[in-house]
């Protein structure tokens, strides 16, 4: 028995937010204080680190679970399923749907809940639950289908990604610009071929010390209301910790599989910075002492930015419907899923296509 993508679907919000679109922005320090440098020179540096130059926005009459609700009816429809068979319906996501101009998320009822009211099922053992587990939430979602498929609990499960991170960012923060908006989703059934699908997966969480280096926190500018809460990060100690125990954890899930090194085709990595993710993939080879192979990272976050959970099935679809240039997916190629965020936890997935 085998656990494959059936189908895989995801929405790309319309508004796009360029970098000149900051321009404007009074960026702050986290004490308050102004930057030395200009708008211009914050924004150059920071394309230079992240790779970002444009990102998407979602519309202000659409929430969280809206964008999830189009994802998944495009994955549904790829897979040319029924959806009244689906057995479970997975969303990962971080902050709930936030209303345009609100501070206050809204998890209840939960956002698989109003995805699959929106999908208008009517099957009530099609079971509908929300994952929190950072940016590595559609990862972890699809490992918690795969194990109710392996128990018989399950044939076919949707697994969604789904982001509004437009709602709860500090625009004093020049992170701000790192966020964006969107959505992917995958189909996951039962297959009799047991060469493909899910080979293996690895995850873990390190909370230590490291439980809030992703956190809620005030805003930079001292005359807003302390008590409104924005995401925030540190940065640098995100990246230290990225580069020391995700290039592990990868390696870890590729030899479980039983696969090569040489069998490996394509990694899939969470859009979260492009030097970073670069970084991660030089020390992943440099521990089979090989070299990296052309075109073995697709990339999206130059135009689309980080969505968090929404950035790896999202990339995927990009390349299954033939969207990014140089990148292509045949039969029988082996994968690598992998994603870290906040928690921190660090997840992989294995997979033939």
């Amino acid at each position: 028995m085998a656990i494959k993508i059936t189908g895989t679907g995801s929405y790309i919000p319309e508004s796009i937010e360029t970098n000149a679109d900051f321009e404007q922005h009074t960026f702050l320090n986290n004490d308050g204080s102004h930057f030395k440098h200009d708008n211009t020179v914050i924004i150059e540096k920071f394309k230079s680190i992240t790779g970002i130059g444009e990102r998407r926005y979602a519309s202000n009459h659409l929430n969280t679970s809206d964008l999830g609700f189009f994802a998944a009816e495009r994955a549904i429809e790829n897979a040319n399923i029924d959806p009244e068979e689906l057995d479970y319906i997975i969303v990962a996501h971080n902050f709930g749907d936030v209303k345009h101009g609100t501070i206050q998320s809204d998890t209840v009822p939960s956002v698989a809940a109003r995805i699959k009211h929106n999908l208008q099922i009517k099957n009530p053992k099609c079971v509908a639950y929300d994952v929190l587990f950072g940016c590595p939430g559609w990862i972890e979602g699809t490992i918690q289908a795969q194990a109710f498929m392996k128990a018989g609990m399950a044939k076919k499960c949707l697994v969604i990604g789904t982001e509004a991170l437009s709602r709860v960012v500090d625009k004093h923060d020049r992170d701000s610009m790192i966020y964006s908006d969107g959505a992917g989703a995958t189909v996951l059934e039962v297959s009799e071929d047991e060469n493909d699908g899910i080979l293996s997966h690895e995850t873990a969480s390190f909370t230590y010390d490291e439980a809030h280096f992703l956190r809620f926190g005030k805003s930079y500018n001292t005359e807003l209301c302390p008590d409104t809460r924005y995401i925030k990060m540190d940065g640098r100690k995100i990246y230290e910790f990225a580069l020391t125990n995700v290039p592990k954890a990868m390696k870890e899930c590729l030899d479980k599989s039983g696969k090569s090194i040489k069998d490996l085709k394509k990694i899939f990595i969470h859009q979260a910075n492009e030097k970073m993710d670069e970084a991660i993939l030089k020390r992943f080879y440099r521990l089979y002492k090989t070299e990296i192979p052309e075109h073995v990272m697709p990339m999206s976050i130059h135009k689309l930015g980080n969505s968090s959970v929404a950035t790896v099935p999202t990339l995927l679809d990009l390349v299954l419907t033939n969207k990014l240039d140089n990148q292509e997916l045949k039969k029988g190629d082996v994968i690598l899923f992998a994603s870290v965020g906040a928690g921190m936890n660090i997840n992989a997935i294995t997979y033939q296509y």
